[in-house]
């Protein structure tokens, strides 16, 4: 999305124009996934400073899972919990400096005049463009035809985000434990069950 204009000192942002009822969510989920993994690649540039670090994001999930694990009965079975920590130490040590949008859903692509597609609602860290896999493999789940089904659309997305596939594989599992977690914490259902099933397949 563009901004045209400012005002910083009121707070005011005039962005260009997007059809909110025209998202993502509205097309066939192969297609989606070649078009949002685009995108995601276009908007890896190199971040400006001042981001918050993925490095130092993955690093506190790999201290804390293992305490909201405890506190939440230990729901997550025990090999999942120890991967997602050792992936996410893993990632700590050797994150990308990229602009990376961590809310990248497929709600989060509305329809545009500029072009046919643009990404909204940037939550935006310094780091791995992988780490924005895992909301485009959960938000569309329940279309997905099993196993191999979910494969595919996470080949889909990697091949056209040009992405690290086991980068990828690894954010996915990371993002699925600690998803999980908060879901319970924040008295989610569907969603925990949308974790286990992708840690089913990729874990």
């Amino acid at each position: 999305m563009q901004l045209l204009a400012a005002q910083p000192d009121i707070g005011a942002l005039l962005l260009e124009r997007l059809n909110p009822h025209h998202s993502l969510r509205n097309v066939e989920l192969l297609t989606t996934a070649e078009v949002a993994g685009g995108l995601l690649r276009r908007l890896a540039v190199p971040a400006p400073d001042g981001l918050p670090q993925l490095g130092d994001i993955a690093e506190d999930l790999a201290d804390s899972l293992p305490e909201q694990q405890n506190r939440l009965g230990r729901p997550v079975p025990g090999k999942w919990l120890n991967a997602a920590c050792g992936l996410a130490r893993d990632f700590a040590t050797q994150a990308d400096k990229l602009l990376v949008h961590t809310d990248l859903h497929y709600g989060n692509f509305l329809a545009g005049q500029r072009e046919p597609w643009l990404a909204v609602d940037p939550k935006p860290v310094m780091g791995d463009p992988e780490r924005a896999v895992p909301e485009l493999l959960w938000t569309r789940l329940d279309e997905v035809d099993g196993a191999a089904g979910l494969r595919r659309l996470l080949a889909a997305l990697v091949d056209a985000a040009s992405l690290d596939a086991e980068a990828a594989r690894g954010w996915a599992i990371v993002r699925c434990v600690d998803y999980w977690l908060w879901g319970l914490q924040a008295g989610l259902t569907g969603d925990p069950v949308r974790c286990q099933r992708i840690l089913e397949v990729l874990g």
